[in-house]
């Protein structure tokens, strides 16, 4: 289904995003240097049921930062996530967020419960949501991953990242745009370890709320994050193929099993069918 493209301008940025199919909205919100077009493989098969909604972060290739000096937090990229929901739509909307991406979904239900119908957070990595061992370990990856980028650069990085994820198959930098490589690597993945959750917020919206894991990210940070924010809120756990980027890896698989945790776990009573 052919997307629809248009830009928005927000604080300090203009966002690209791309608009697929009707019906009840639903904001996809990648992890790594994914732009909108990365999201069109998860988005065809859900475009049949739902107005699937993807866009550039700001600092991705287009969506062009005002001041590209200024370091962009997790607070800002979920201002412009509500900013752009409520550019597209006057409802609750579902929401589906990956990894960083999730991470923003997260700060967006705790401050603007009242736009998210249903989160569905697929491994978000913070250290809030682990303890002891596992919390050094994940702050101290994410320090590495920082540091290693400054000396190694691009390639040096994102072996880091895959191993830090359990992500072997792992695009190449080769296949990205540098530029958004960069941007990721040099602000999101610090700014994701700086990040704190809202937790008091998390709490009440926890009926909004399903953690996602993947079913190949066993003994994995990540996973171990997922069944953190599961029995920190309470919320449900929903198992997905694939592993940390399993709605690139295996999109239709993972496609199936978001609408399937959509229509479960959705809090809005349905229409009753006529008859």
């Amino acid at each position: 289904m052919t997307a629809r493209g248009a830009s928005l301008r927000v604080r300090g940025a203009a966002l690209h995003y791309t608009v697929r199919g009707a019906g009840p909205p639903l904001l996809v919100i990648q992890g790594g240097a994914r732009d909108a077009d990365r999201a069109a493989a998860l988005a065809h098969p859900l475009a049949s049921a739902y107005q699937v909604v993807a866009y550039d972060r700001r600092g991705l290739r287009r969506s062009r930062i005002d001041d590209p000096s200024e370091a962009v937090s997790i607070e800002t990229h979920s201002d412009d996530a509500h900013r752009l929901l409520a550019a597209v739509t006057e409802h609750p909307a579902f929401v589906f967020g990956s990894s960083l991406g999730a991470l923003i979904g997260l700060d967006l239900v705790a401050t603007h419960p009242e736009q998210i119908r249903l989160l569905v957070a697929h491994e978000p990595l913070s250290a809030d949501l682990l303890a002891g061992r596992e919390r050094h370990d994940l702050t101290a990856a994410q320090r590495e991953l920082e540091e290693t980028f400054g000396r190694e650069g691009i390639l040096g990085a994102m072996a880091k990242l895959a191993s830090l994820t359990g992500d072997a198959g792992m695009p190449d930098p080769a296949t990205r745009k540098l530029s958004d490589l960069r941007f990721f690597l040099g602000n999101d993945i610090a700014a994701a370890r700086r990040y704190r959750l809202e937790l008091p917020g998390l709490r009440s919206a926890a009926a909004r709320v399903v953690a996602g894991a993947g079913t190949a990210s066993e003994e994995t940070l990540p996973r171990r994050c997922a069944e953190g924010l599961a029995e920190r809120l309470g919320c449900p756990l929903v198992e997905f193929p694939g592993g940390h980027s399993g709605y690139v890896s295996v999109p239709d698989a993972f496609a199936a099993t978001l609408r399937d945790a959509l229509d479960t776990h959705d809090p809005q009573p349905r229409p009753t069918p006529p008859g």
